[in-house]
């Protein structure tokens, strides 16, 4: 019985420490360029994970006070700094899920899902889906 306790409490904390190694900051990496983006701070409100842009690299032909003028709901014209593109996720006991994000450059939102990595917890697997269909990025943790 105790070794029933103590297996379950080491699985209770590894679970929590892992859900909660997601929340900070990540370099974002466009994943046809492979050029870093952005910097996204993932944060907790209640039970709920939320994500916005805190900064964007520099990159030819954006305006260093870029808005997200394709996005088509309440974000319409925002700036891109400040601009939450991550909502609603829920813990599910191995990653994040069940909320959205948003691409601004498209204004295209995606239902997300989100995991570190198993191998290396300094990477952040983040994969949008429209139907079945799913892109995948992967966010470096800001140290």
């Amino acid at each position: 019985m105790k070794k029933l306790i103590v297996l379950t409490l080491a699985v209770m904390f590894n679970v929590m420490t892992f859900a909660q190694s997601s929340i900070g900051k990540w370099v974002t990496i466009d994943d046809k360029t492979n050029k870093k983006k952005s910097i996204v701070e993932l944060y907790k409100e209640g039970d709920k994970m939320y994500g916005k842009i805190i900064y964007l690299y520099p990159r030819e032909g954006r305006e260093p006070n870029a808005k997200c003028d394709k996005c088509t709901d309440d974000r319409k014209g925002e700036p891109l700094v400040g601009l939450q593109i991550v909502r609603e996720l829920t813990w599910n006991g191995g990653a994040w899920e069940g909320g959205t994000i948003v691409d601004p450059e498209t204004g295209k939102i995606y239902t997300l899902k989100m995991w570190v990595d198993s191998k290396n917890p300094d990477k952040l697997n983040v994969r949008g889906y429209i139907g079945p269909f799913f892109r995948t990025q992967t966010w470096v943790k800001v140290k």
